[in-house]
């Protein structure tokens, strides 16, 4: 366990340094630019770049050493925000800021590429929880698991709205460039007991092992339907991912924005306390559905008025509700999936549900932009809507967020009607604890880079 705890507190360091830029390009672009349009394309670009490479990091994850993986990770991390400073350095703001010229795509790419690899410890992390944890505790390590990463949004929200604001994109970009090479330099320090993974009997250790994602996943009955929820949860949230940061700057400058997000993020540490310490219940797929349908009803109402108040704790209960429903699908996969092969599903469920944020986000962002808003602003947009969602500057994103939370609550009830919510609740009641192979600590030698893949 308390090699678990290492490995999680510099994993909560790698989550701060890459959401700590990410926040901190989204905040960048909107000021300057003052473009819904462009904040959604950022948005979905993060989440289909580790949509394309998810499957990727989960085969390289079953296949070496996690304490490997991290480093390997790591290191691309670094490597990417070091050309992303160099770039700053040798071009003007305002050709990086340049929607229509080359410049902005390069450096905003090269950001979200370092971020996205860091996706990969994620993917580690998780595997860890089965290697590390005991099975009936499992529920309770991913609390901590959602516990850390609201430590680390509320640092993040924080910081990166008093960095744009007071520093700039440029210090900011040294300061994310040197919080990881201390999380590297910590790394390398770490051992996890792990032997070498070998691939099954039969197995083809590929790069990308589809197959065997797809495999181990049907194995499962119902499995598949989970994460095919879980993706129609992901179009929804691509709405969030769009639009809730040009709402949140409409009504607050970016230093406050930054600190009403850092706030709002104690949501996930209480959510992740609660997991922590009372788990899940006897049923994860029920406790999600059920936190689900009320994130759908928060996500309906906290823009109902133009509110600071409404829209501040409607983000703090929606939080609180978000480490519940990772925490439930996290240990669903860890109960009946091998250890051997987790590495994959995680991958294969990141890589589908994440391709579904995108889709949302490159659609809503414009849609929002040049009809939504301004249909709102007219005459005829608030004499039809006027009465529910109030006056303001932002009542075209309400009217967005009103729908796709009512889309969320009736896709969590009519899963509860479904076969496989039946089959998968069966499933994990009866599913044996998850083998993890152990080792000696002196087999796990944290300094050797991770093996190329073949």
């Amino acid at each position: 366990m308390r090699t678990f705890v290492q490995v999680l507190v510099n994993t909560a360091i790698a989550n701060v340094t890459t959401s700590f830029l990410w926040f901190a390009l989204t905040f960048w672009v909107y000021l300057e630019t003052r473009s819904v349009l462009a904040t959604g394309i950022i948005g979905g670009a993060y989440m289909l770049l580790i949509a394309f490479f998810a499957m990727l990091f989960g085969s390289i994850v079953d296949r070496h050493r996690k304490i490997r993986v991290m480093v390997f990770s790591s290191l691309l991390t670094l490597g990417s925000f070091v050309v992303a400073g160099v770039l700053y350095l040798l071009q003007p703001e305002s050709a990086l800021l340049d929607l229509g010229g080359p410049w902005f795509w390069a450096f905003s790419g090269i950001i979200l590429f370092g971020s996205v690899v860091e996706h990969m410890r994620n993917i580690a992390l998780s595997t860890t929880v089965t290697l590390l944890v005991p099975e009936e505790r499992h529920a309770n390590a991913n609390g901590l698991v959602g516990t850390v990463q609201g430590l680390a949004f509320i640092v993040t929200s924080v910081f990166s709205g008093l960095a744009i604001g007071l520093l700039g994109m440029g210090w900011t970009l040294v300061i994310a460039i040197t919080l990881t090479l201390v999380a590297l330099v910590h790394l390398l320090f770490l051992r996890v007991p792990e032997e070498q993974p070998v691939p099954a009997e039969g197995e083809r250790a590929s790069t990308i092992d589809f197959k065997g994602s797809v495999a181990a996943v049907r194995r499962a009955p119902g499995l598949f339907a989970l994460i095919i929820f879980s993706t129609l949860n992901n179009l929804i949230g691509g709405v969030y991912m769009a639009l809730m940061d040009p709402y949140g700057l409409t009504i607050f400058s970016v230093e406050v924005w930054g600190i009403v997000l850092g706030v709002t993020a104690t949501g996930f540490i209480i959510g992740g306390l609660v997991v922590a310490k009372f788990g899940l219940g006897k049923n994860p797929i029920r406790t999600m559905l059920l936190v689900v349908i009320g994130m759908g009803l928060l996500g309906a109402l906290f823009t109902i008025r133009e509110s600071w108040v409404l829209y501040g704790l409607g983000i703090w209960a929606y939080m609180c509700l978000i480490p519940v429903v990772e925490a439930s699908e996290q240990t669903v996969i860890q109960k009946v999936v091998p250890f051997q092969r987790q590495g994959r599903v995680f991958g294969l469920a990141a890589a589908i549900e994440s391709a579904a944020a995108p889709v949302t986000a490159f659609l809503i962002a414009p849609i929002a932009q040049f009809w939504i808003i301004p249909y709102m602003e007219s005459s005829a947009g608030q004499a039809t809507w006027g009465w529910l969602l109030g006056d303001g500057d932002a009542r075209g994103i309400a009217l967005v967020f009103l729908f796709s939370g009512l889309i969320m609550v009736v896709l969590a009830l009519l899963a509860f009607t479904t076969r496989s919510y039946r089959l998968l609740s069966v499933e994990y009641q009866r599913a044996p604890a998850s083998e993890a192979t152990e080792a000696t600590p002196d087999d796990a030698d944290a300094s050797d880079p991770v093996q190329r893949t073949r």
